[in-house]
């Protein structure tokens, strides 16, 4: 019993919460303006019916009396023509009408003091109606300018949930934009430093790395050693092909520059 109570207690409270979150006074002001309207029309509608009866009882009482009257004079026109016995009629007929008259009388006054109550009634309540519609307007313009003057300090110190959403948008595009500015700059030490290159390669083996290199080297020094003998074995023969061109070359220098023998010395005998 007591979980149970604690639950109807809490969901009590919970709904009165929700409740008045989605309470707007306004409306709340203009709902008991408008039962008070109803109340003020029913009142007005009491008023009406009390003073149809009162009319009804009204003419019926104007009807006996006009009754009560005729039969008056049929007892005294009767009596005149010694007709005592149609004059004791007439006037026994005129106390039952008579008795009539007084019932609606009462039920006449009975009605004629209601419907002063009701009267005084509806014009109480139509007063208290129109000092609760002009109060309700003041309200309903002092808590409208409230909201507005709230919305806007909150809008100024951006702790409204239209401004917070717009301060999260901000902050979210902010942390983006770093995020972004920070990769970027790593992207671009990273491909500085050649890890990228590498990452994009395969994985980076430093033992493989220098026996490439060596690798490299020890094939430029063979093409080396290979490059030096070939021109060790073309230099011999440079040298042998490069001789009789020289021989043939100074004896013809020295036959040129030979003096030419004396026609008379050559014809003579030694």
């Amino acid at each position: 019993m007591g979980v149970m109570k604690r639950v109807t207690m809490v969901f009590r409270a919970k709904a009165n919460r929700a409740l008045d979150r989605m309470e707007d006074p306004r409306e709340t002001l203009d709902y008991s303006y408008q039962t008070q309207l109803e109340l003020l029309q029913k009142v007005r509608r009491g008023v009406a019916d009390v003073a149809t009866s009162r009319k009804r009882v009204e003419l019926q009482l104007n009807q006996l009396q006009q009754n009560s009257d005729k039969l008056d004079r049929q007892a005294r026109d009767s009596l005149a023509a010694g007709r005592e016995d149609l004059a004791r009629e007439a006037l026994t007929r005129k106390a039952g009408v008579q008795s009539q008259l007084d019932d609606l009388q009462q039920q006449y006054a009975s009605l004629q003091s209601e419907e002063e109550k009701l009267s005084q009634a509806s014009q109480r309540l139509q007063s208290k109606v129109d000092a609760f519609r002009t109060r309700k307007e003041t309200i309903k313009a002092t808590y409208t300018a409230a909201e507005a003057q709230t919305r806007i300090n909150e809008a100024f110190t951006g702790i409204s949930e239209e401004m917070g959403d717009v301060g999260m948008a901000i902050q979210r595009a902010e942390d983006k934009t770093a995020q972004m500015k920070a990769r970027a700059g790593a992207i671009d030490e990273l491909m500085a430093s050649g890890a990228l290159d590498d990452m994009v390669s395969g994985p980076h083996d430093d033992i493989q790395a220098e026996l490439d290199r060596m690798g490299a080297g020890h094939g430029v020094d063979h093409e080396l050693e290979r490059m030096k003998a070939e021109i060790a074995q073309s230099a011999p023969r440079q040298i042998e092909g490069a001789a009789p061109a020289s021989s043939d070359g100074a004896t013809a220098q020295s036959a040129s520059s030979a003096p030419a023998a004396d026609p008379a010395q050559a014809g003579e005998p030694e």
